[in-house]
Parts: C-alpha cells; sequence; structure tokens
C-alpha cells in the first residue's frame, strides 16, 4: 500500500488572494508545507495541485512536483481527485492505495500528522480517515471557525460541526469543557484512491449546506470516516493576520 501526498493550492483565495505564494520568512506557504510534507516517513511522493500558472512555476522552481487542475472545482477534495486521475493516468497506483489531502494553508504542518492519519489504513475496513484533537478551552469551543467532532467507540466520527457537540444538559456552558471531553477536528483528509472517485460524484447535501463542511456530504450518504487522535496543534492561515502568529512559532527559541 502506498501513501501519496497531494497539497491543493488555489490562488484565489476568497479571504486571502494568492496566499500560497505569500513570502514568510524567506520561503512561501506553499514551499513550507511541500517540506514539511517531505518529511514524513509514510509519502511514496508528493504533488502539490494548483489551477495557477504561477503557482505551478514556482513549485517547479524550488523544486516540486506540481499538477495542474481545473479552475472549477468546489473544494480540496474535489482537486485532489483531479490531480490523482493526471497522476494515475498510467494506473501506477492500486485501488488499496491512499491519497492524503494535505492542507496548503498549514505551512507548520507536523510530520507525524501525515504518518498518523496514514496510520488508520491498516484494515481494508477504513476508506476515510482524519486527525481530531483535544479540546482544552472554552473560546474554542464556543468558536465557530473551530470544527468540533464526536465519534463512537469505534473511532469513526459520528458528527461534525461549527456548534459545541454534544450539548452538556443542565450544566452552564462556562464548565462544560470541564466534565466532558470535547474534540476539534484537524482538517487532513485521507482517502483510498477508489473511494475518492465516489465522493467526487456525490452533490451536495443538505447537512453539508447547513454547517459549509464538506464531510457531511460523506456521512450522509453512508461513507464513515475513521478518527486518530494528535496532540500536535494545527495553525491554518485563513486571513493575512494569521501569519504573525506563524512567524511567532518560527521564532521561538527551539530547545
Amino acid at each position: 500500500m502506498k501513501f501519496i501526498g497531494i497539497i491543493p493550492a488555489r490562488y484565489a483565495s476568497s479571504r486571502f488572494p494568492g496566499k500560497a505564494l505569500f513570502v514568510i520568512e524567506g520561503k512561501t506557504m506553499v514551499q513550507r508545507v511541500y517540506e514539511q510534507a517531505k518529511k514524513s516517513t509514510v509519502l511514496s511522493d508528493i504533488y502539490v495541485a494548483t489551477d495557477d500558472v504561477s503557482i505551478e512555476n514556482h513549485v517547479k522552481k524550488f523544486g516540486g512536483k506540481v499538477v495542474m487542475t481545473s479552475s472549477d472545482l468546489a473544494c480540496g477534495t474535489d482537486r485532489c481527485h483531479d490531480a490523482f486521475q493526471i497522476i494515475n493516468n498510467d494506473n501506477l497506483y492500486s485501488p488499496k492505495d491512499v491519497i492524503i489531502n494535505i492542507q496548503g494553508d498549514e505551512p507548520l504542518i507536523n510530520p507525524e500528522q501525515i504518518n498518523l492519519v496514514a496510520s488508520c489504513f491498516k484494515s481494508d475496513e477504513v476508506k476515510i480517515a482524519t486527525l481530531i484533537k483535544k479540546l482544552d478551552n472554552i473560546d474554542d469551543l464556543q468558536n465557530p471557525n473551530v470544527m468540533k467532532v464526536v465519534c463512537d467507540n469505534l473511532k469513526r466520527a459520528m458528527y461534525f460541526s461549527r456548534s459545541p457537540i454534544p450539548y452538556f444538559r443542565g450544566l452552564d456552558q462556562q464548565q462544560w469543557i470541564k466534565k466532558h471531553n470535547y474534540f476539534q477536528h484537524i482538517g487532513i483528509y485521507a482517502y483510498r484512491s477508489t473511494i475518492l472517485n465516489e465522493l467526487s460524484k456525490l452533490p451536495q447535501s443538505t447537512l453539508e449546506k447547513a454547517e459549509s463542511l464538506e464531510q457531511l456530504r460523506w456521512m450522509q450518504n453512508g461513507y464513515s470516516i475513521y478518527v486518530e487522535q494528535t496532540n500536535y496543534e494545527s495553525h491554518s492561515v485563513d486571513i493575512l493576520a494569521d501569519v504573525d502568529k506563524i512567524i511567532k512559532i518560527l521564532n521561538e527559541p527551539k530547545n
């Protein structure tokens, strides 16, 4: 079984146009993500999937592999599917091989998170996997931009939401996190190659539209999403102000 890393990187981000090429401490966002992914011990190959020629040229310049995809794609999963169709044109990969969707706006992604999501695929039963992390403060629990998830005892996601879930009845919300283990979703996905093809054909679902979370489309159509718990923080860059946080972390003294 092989693991192929794909990094979706659009230019036309609505909240931060051109962020893939934004320079952070001497390196672009996409180069930092690529170099972090290269440190993973499980990936057979890594590709950047983009619809922009300037990103394509830049990736080639720093020695990375890149695939040009359609510009008419709704989400990162669709871009991964489009890229994999091109990559696998000669049927190099088997149906059991796994594509790992590495977020293109996480320049500090820990390679151990890539290894961890790959570890979910020890059983043929697992078709889709992602990561979760225990929430440790009430602000994140109440923040609709921090995705929450509840799971069953078999390490399968039961539901994802922007709202705090579960609702802890009879207790002030400020005390919830002290009485129950709440988890946030870490946005790295892994899929068997055949399942990725199936997911790309699903229409938007009602739950997806309500929460604006694409994984609810898969679950509403009966697909199980397996999870593994990580202790590493996730630092995504959604707006320009987030770059300051990245620079601060990069400049922290190394132990």
